[in-house]
Formats: structure tokens, sequence, C-alpha cells
């Protein structure tokens, strides 16, 4: 291999050794004991729109947001109505000026006082129509988050639909790859066929499994974006379905 090439190999290395938490002289031992990877689901079920929606984050934080505008909104249109308060009042009665200071001449005055903004509606009316815009936007924001999460979904869906049926096509090119690589060994062993057609098999096997990881790593990736389009698949009836 090319000095480039054998350092390429060498950084990809200790970037994969990085990743796992080992030494690279580790790395032989611990790729030889990795599991296979785990097979795509055929089929995925993610629920209705309406579940799907409740599971987006960024649409329950729209949701939250719309309602303490609305909140905001209901009490500014509450400064309209008139308020009704309790009012208590110390003082002094009296016939004349010089009996104040008498005994007896001090009074607490408790009752209700009915009150209405009459003098500052203007200043009411600016406020309700800022929290009114705030409110409209925060619908619009809301309305946009639901369209942005059905979109998303349904063109992460589809993504991985076409991802995993190219992955099909190509688990079948490999696997026909290997017969043809191991009948041209067969057939050179017995004498009938020389080593340049074994070695065209095997070249052709080698394009075909890389082709196939490439196509796996596709189709996984298409996988993750389909749980992130969802918003995940912990306990939301999200799941794959053979």
């Amino acid at each position: 291999a090319s000095p480039a090439l054998e350092a390429q190999i060498a950084g990809s290395r200790e970037r994969v050794a990085v990743l796992l938490g080992q030494t690279s002289d580790a790395l032989p031992a611990a790729l030889s004991a990795a599991p296979k990877l785990p097979q795509l689901p055929d089929t995925l079920y993610v629920g209705s729109p309406e579940q799907l929606i409740r599971r987006r984050p960024d649409v329950q934080a729209a949701e939250r947001q719309l309602a303490a505008e609305t909140m905001l909104l209901g009490a500014a249109r509450a400064d309209y109505l008139p308020r009704l308060t309790l009012s208590a009042r110390a003082g002094y009665l009296a016939t004349s000026f010089d009996s104040l200071s008498r005994t007896g001449t001090s009074r607490l005055l408790i009752g209700p006082v009915l009150s209405f903004p009459l003098f500052d509606l203007a200043r009411v009316s600016q406020r309700t129509e800022l929290v009114h815009a705030r409110v409209d936007q925060a619908r619009a924001e809301h309305n946009a988050a639901v369209t942005r999460a059905l979109n998303e979904g349904q063109a992460s869906l589809v993504a991985y639909d076409r991802a995993h049926a190219r992955l099909a096509i190509l688990a079948e090119a490999e696997a026909s790859s290997a017969r043809a690589a191991d009948l041209a060994q067969q057939r050179f062993e017995a004498g009938l066929t020389d080593l340049l057609q074994v070695l065209d098999a095997q070249r052709t096997l080698l394009e075909a499994e890389n082709q196939l990881v490439m196509g796996y790593t596709a189709a996984a990736t298409a996988l993750v974006a389909v749980y992130k389009a969802v918003g995940g698949g912990g306990g939301g009836g999200l799941g794959p379905v053979r």
C-alpha cells in the first residue's frame, strides 16, 4: 500500500479506537469480537399523525408558548372589566373641629370599592393589542411546527423505504457475486478456467460488498432520520413491525 493510504488507514484506526474507548493496539481484537450489524426493519409503524405531533419536542414547545400567550391575552382583556375590591379607611368623625380630639371620634370605614378603567382605556387597549399580536405569532409558529413535523415525518419514511429497497437489491447482488466467485474458484481448482477469471470474480465480489456496506449505511442513516423526525421511539407507539 502507498504511504498516503497507510497514513489514512492509521488515522481511521485511531478515530475508531477513540470512539470505542480503547487503544489502537487493542482495536483488532475489539473489531473481531464485534457483533454483526443489526437487521433493519422492513416496516415502520409511527402511529397516527396526532401521535407523531405529540412526540415532537418543537411542537410541544410551540403549543406551550401558545397556551402561555393565550393566558396573557385573557388577563389583558380582563382589564376592561370593572374591579370590585374591599377597601378600609381610618379617620375621625366629629360635628365640629374642636371635638376632633375627643374620645370616640375615631372611625374605621370598611366597604367595597368598584373601579373602572375609564381614563386608562387607551393603555389597556394598547396592551391588549400587543398581547393579541403575540398570540397570533405563537399560533402561526405552532401551525408551522405541526406542518413541518408532518412533512418531515412523511419525507423521512419515504427516504427510508427507498433506501431499504435499494439495500435489498444490493444484498441480492452481493450474494450473486459471492456465488459467482465460489463457482470461479471451483472451476479454477478443477482446471476448467484460468486464474484471471477467479481474480475478476473476486474483484466483482469486493465491489458488491462495498456497495452493500454503503447501502446499509445509507439505510441506517435514513432510519435514524425517521426516529428523529417522528420524535423518537420511547413509549410512543413507534417500533418495527415485521
